[in-house]
């Protein structure tokens, strides 16, 4: 397709929840700068005019402003990390499947309403029990509690789908930025010279550098063949212990101290480190590879080199 064509097929004016967070953040950037009209949802009354408001004591949505939209991206939720307390969980959940149902059904009641909805999820669908086999989008849910998250993240989107509009699941692996999400736990003490493999280092992690994640959320926006879950990975999942390696390599530490696995529980609790720090993710993202994706940092090396630019 030609780059003119490309230009005439984007979505121009999208709605983004989660538009402060990491994540969120860099996606409303990089659409800016393509030159898009970003329309934030915003929880509570917005102060500012291009803002759409979102009652989150009602979990109600603006639907008169999302009705002037092409697509939504809604990226809200709980953060994961943290002790599983009942009521930690039940934050997790509801801020995920209860906010998701709520935006589905708004959009389906538009007549001529955004057309796309992107709900995030998370490569923890697969579950968390050391793969042997690479996960793809054909393999079913796994188990615990992330994975039945994960599960009922995505069904909370059907009023959405069963009203025609294209829906997307980009199931979105450990973020790489220094300025959020694991790695920026991780970079403390490894500055100090005290990271190293946690426990036996054998579990594998599935990554994406926060640049190709903000790619991969444009892209798809804009391709109307993309529909149902895409994994949001890099194509390579590496071991922890090859992925505190190229950590250290990145800047310039010695990762000799190997962690002990009792120290994420004490940290996060059990139920929590074993699901996250402890668990093991080999996921591929095979709809994008078969698509013509191109990563632009399907490598860990510089994908690390690339986001510590930043740091």
């Amino acid at each position: 397709m030609a780059m003119d064509q490309q230009q005439t097929d984007r979505l121009m004016r999208i709605a983004v929840s989660g538009s402060t967070g990491l994540v969120g953040s860099a996606l409303c950037e990089l659409l800016q700068n393509q030159g898009r009209d970003v329309k934030p949802i915003i929880r509570g009354t917005p102060t500012k005019p291009d803002a759409i408001a979102w009652d989150t004591s009602h979990n109600t949505f603006d639907a008169e402003a999302m009705s002037k939209c092409d697509a939504v991206v809604h990226l809200a939720g709980e953060n994961i990390m943290g002790r599983w307390t009942d009521d930690k969980k039940k934050r997790i959940y509801a801020s995920r499947i209860d906010s998701t149902r709520s935006l589905a059904t708004t959009l389906a009641a538009i007549q001529d309403g955004p057309r796309t909805l992107i709900v995030a999820s998370a490569s923890g669908y697969y579950g968390y029990n050391g793969h042997e086999t690479p996960r793809t989008e054909a393999d079913p849910s796994g188990e615990g509690f992330l994975a039945k998250v994960c599960v009922d993240w995505e069904a909370a989107a059907d009023p959405a789908r069963e009203a025609g509009i294209r829906v997307v699941h980009p199931r979105i692996g450990i973020v790489l930025s220094p300025h959020g999400g694991a790695l920026q736990q991780m970079l403390p003490p490894f500055k100090l010279g005290l990271g190293g493999p946690i426990g036996d280092g054998k579990q594998m992690m599935s990554w994406i550098a926060l640049h190709d994640l903000t790619r991969i959320l444009v892209y798809c926006i804009d391709t109307p063949a993309i529909s149902g879950p895409v994994n949001a990975v890099a194509p390579e999942p590496v071991s922890n212990r090859d992925f505190t390696k190229a950590l250290g390599r990145a800047i310039k530490r010695p990762t000799l101290l190997p962690v002990p696995r009792f120290a994420p529980k004490l940290l996060f609790g059990k139920d929590c480190a074993e699901a996250t720090a402890l668990g093991s993710f080999r996921v591929i993202p095979k709809r994008l590879l078969d698509a013509g994706f191109v990563f632009e940092f399907g490598n860990l090396d510089e994908a690390l080199l690339h986001e510590m630019k930043s740091a």
